[in-house]
């Protein structure tokens, strides 16, 4: 529910707030309950802002996705569900990292395919795939930023979950986990729009980094603590 209130508020973020926590809790459900939702949410933003796709840039951000998913895919199924705990508290903290510098990234083809191909490795294997989509359309108006991540995070997660599939990385119980999700997910973003409209952009990013960052870290001191413990 927190996800879908960040992403509905500022256009990305489910994936930094919800994949952790989700990680920390069932790591044997993700990516792909992550996924299910990451499927269901652009629906509803697309349903009202469909018409400011840049459908240019998501042609480039899909076609350099696929190989990065495919890349992802290899590490779900050769490395290990701890691995792959780090791996995405790291990924969250270095999205934050870059967020908070708020750094300026040149919207062209090259990039946005780029950005496409590191977001397919990330969001296969952790379900966070939308920080180097967002860095390099972060300058956009917040319509087109809204409705061209809503297109690409839903191909994307489209992609991803057929990829699970595949390569057997997506148990029943993760489909049934993400369809559960789906009732807070409605929930959240029904409570963003106020939000949107009455919150400062300034304070959401700031509380966006904030819990994402202390997500991650508590996701690595667990991890590190299940191995000591294990060992």
């Amino acid at each position: 529910m927190v996800g879908s209130i960040v992403q509905g508020a500022v256009g990305f973020g489910l994936g930094l707030v919800a994949a952790p926590m989700l990680t920390l809790l069932a790591p044997d459900l993700m990516p792909g309950a992550i996924q299910v939702v990451n499927l269901t949410l652009p629906l509803f933003t697309l349903a009202v802002e469909w018409r400011k796709v840049d459908w240019r840039g998501v042609g480039f951000a899909i076609l350099g996705r696929l190989p990065g998913s495919a890349l992802g895919a290899v590490i779900i199924v050769y490395v290990s569900v701890y691995t792959r705990g780090i791996l995405v508290a790291v990924m969250v903290l270095v999205a934050v990292a870059l967020t908070a510098r708020a750094l300026s990234v040149p919207r062209n083809s090259y990039t946005i395919t780029s950005a496409g191909f590191v977001s397919g490795v990330t969001g296969t294997a952790t379900g966070i795939g939308g920080p180097p989509i967002a860095l390099v359309y972060q300058d956009a108006k917040g319509p087109q930023i809204r409705a061209t991540l809503a297109m690409f995070f839903f191909l994307s997660a489209a992609q991803s979950l057929a990829i699970l599939a595949f390569v057997d990385e997506l148990p029943a119980q993760a489909l049934l986990t993400g369809g559960v999700l789906i009732v807070p997910m409605v929930l959240g973003f029904l409570v963003s729009g106020p939000l949107r409209r009455h919150l400062d952009g300034g304070r959401v990013r700031v509380a966006v980094l904030v819990v994402a960052a202390a997500s991650a870290v508590g996701l690595i001191a667990q991890n590190v603590v299940t191995q000591l413990w294990g060992s």
